[in-house]
């Protein structure tokens, strides 16, 4: 492991003692319960962040692992709506916003063997303009292409099935870089694991997936608490200890045989 991925093994090794800061407000608090977006709680890890509004859905950039720490999206029955006869256009890029130096290019993940995975999905995306959003490589992660095509988007599926029928969701999205052997593609840290936290508003009350990054895994349910712990990042920061401690009931995922969106 060479300097690089050793510094960036020490700021994203997970668990230890986390010194808590304050967080400056969201730019695009609707994304977030309460409008409150998560709070870093290990220094390192904020360091080379960038916050990035879109339409429908918000992120959180390190300029460290050129990846999202998080994308976030309230989920509503009217964007899924919009979003269900909208077709897939490609349109993967790199993110313009972001300096040159601490943002992914599609030549990183080109000959990679690992698929650009959406954090924030193309298919929650209600429009055009927001489906092209969300093909930048802001939002991307280095995903094993099987678990992206299959047990991840059967989880992306679930988690539309459940807004549909909470009327609402937020769902935050992200990588963990877990452990001292992280791997990266060109100049991108492949992240070890994967979670998407959802979060109902009316149940009041959240629950994760998580995932590890390769062939063949299968899925772990977790607490907000549990979540929190593994990734060093206080997710929902409006909610209590206690209110962290409550699973939201998260249904089962079948693998699906192909991913379509």
């Amino acid at each position: 492991m060479n300097l690089i991925q050793r510094s960036a093994a020490a700021v994203f090794i997970a668990g230890g003692l986390l010194a808590a800061g304050l967080a400056a407000a969201s730019q695009c608090p609707a994304h977030y319960v309460d409008g409150r977006a998560p709070d870093i709680l290990n220094p390192k890890m904020e360091a080379a962040t960038t916050e990035l509004c879109y339409g429908v859905f918000g992120v959180m950039h390190s300029g460290v692992t050129r990846t999202p720490l998080w994308s976030a999206e309230h989920l509503t029955v009217d964007n899924l709506a919009d979003a269900k006869d909208l077709s897939r256009e490609n349109s993967f890029h790199a993110e313009q916003r972001l300096p040159a130096n601490g943002r992914a290019e599609l030549a990183d993940y080109a000959r990679s063997g690992y698929d650009r995975g959406h954090m924030a999905p193309n298919a929650d995306m209600p429009d055009r303009a927001t489906q092209r959003e969300s093909f930048t490589l802001a939002n991307m992660v280095p995903q094993d292409s099987e678990i992206n095509r299959h047990l991840w988007a059967g989880i992306e599926g679930v988690v539309r099935g459940m807004a549909k029928k909470e009327g609402n969701l937020y769902v935050l999205t992200g990588p963990a870089f877990i452990g001292g052997n992280l791997q990266k593609v060109g100049r991108v840290l492949v992240p070890t694991h994967l979670y998407k936290l959802v979060y109902s508003p009316r149940q009041r009350a959240g629950g994760a997936y998580f995932v590890e990054n390769k062939a063949g895994a299968t899925y772990e349910t977790l607490t907000v608490a549990q979540l929190e712990s593994r990734v060093g990042i206080n997710l929902l920061p409006s909610l209590t200890p206690r209110e962290k401690q409550v699973m939201l009931r998260l249904p089962n995922v079948r693998q699906r045989k192909e991913r379509n969106k």
